[in-house]
């Protein structure tokens, strides 16, 4: 049995007249008569009562019209569900992102137009370091990820920018240099710095690093932090400053002001990162609308 042999039956039932069906299927009369009749052999019993004037549904062609229906439904929703995923409107969608991400505009707008247009896509979000993150994606424990580079393109991965962002210095509450507009290099001679550095020795606070010193300081180390939120708490007890992407500003713990920091280089970097074998529409979607931001 197969779905046409259901159409053929639901379209006969509803026109009670084998040539007006034929008419309504763009078929012949004497093959959908045949049509009907395997059916029926199918079956094993007669579907139609056949009149001089056409076919009506007997009590068993009734109880099969309901399931013919409801089969026939189900079968174009499946061809709907299949095609919505492979549009990337269903599905789920696992998207990695650092800490210091979530304090960035450009990346929270893009999720809320993401959830806006796409709402029957389900996020599932997985936070962790960059280099975590990285790895995820190679492994393909994640679909995508908002991470900061450096790290290797090579593996199959891509890298779309969002934001770049200048660097702001954090300090804890009524330090002496708070009442300096702008802080440059020099003014943090005396200062222990907090790094929130990678397992691999890259990253923004090794290019803080050599940004430093290059301008002439060599940074005494205080503390080493997991992450940026970590580093700015500790600025907040008093153990030291951290130079941090101007986003975290919106991170405010009682006790920690924030001063820009001069320095034209280095920047702060954040994207999304996905495969370049990257399967379904979801990650597509996803890439467009990054690419718009």
């Amino acid at each position: 049995m197969e779905l046409r042999h259901l159409r053929y039956f639901v379209v006969t039932a509803e026109a009670q007249h084998f040539t007006r069906a034929a008419e309504l299927l763009g078929m012949a009369q004497p093959p959908l008569s045949q049509q009907i009749r395997q059916l029926e052999h199918e079956v094993g019993t007669p579907l139609f009562d056949r009149t001089g004037r056409g076919v009506v549904l007997n009590d068993a062609g009734r109880a099969f019209l309901a399931c013919a229906q409801d089969i026939l439904q189900r079968a174009q929703a499946a061809v709907q569900t299949a095609q919505r995923a492979a549009r990337g409107e269903v599905g789920e969608l696992t998207l990695g992102f650092t800490e210091s991400a979530s304090f960035n505009g450009v990346v929270t707008e893009l999720i809320r137009q993401y959830r806006q247009q796409y709402p029957d896509v389900e996020m599932t979000l997985s936070q962790g370091d960059s280099e975590t993150l990285v790895a995820q994606l190679r492994e393909g424990t994640i679909d995508a990820a908002f991470v900061r580079p450096p790290f290797a393109l090579d593996g199959g991965l891509t890298f779309t920018q969002l934001a770049e962002e200048p660097l702001v210095v954090a300090l804890p509450l009524g330090h002496a240099l708070a009442r300096k507009k702008r802080l440059a290099p020099g003014d943090l001679t005396q200062e222990r710095f907090i790094l929130y550095s990678r397992k691999s020795g890259y990253g923004l606070s090794a290019d803080i690093m050599a940004a430093c010193r290059q301008h002439g300081l060599n940074p005494l180390i205080g503390q080493r932090a997991p992450q940026l939120s970590s580093a700015v708490n500790l600025v907040a007890a008093g153990m030291g400053v951290a130079v941090v992407p101007a986003s975290l500003r919106h991170l405010r713990p009682d006790g920690v002001v924030y001063r820009p920091f001069a320095l034209d280089w280095p920047r702060a970097v954040l994207g999304l990162a996905v495969r370049q074998d990257r399967a379904g529409g979801k990650v597509e979607n996803l890439l467009r609308l990054a690419r718009k931001a």
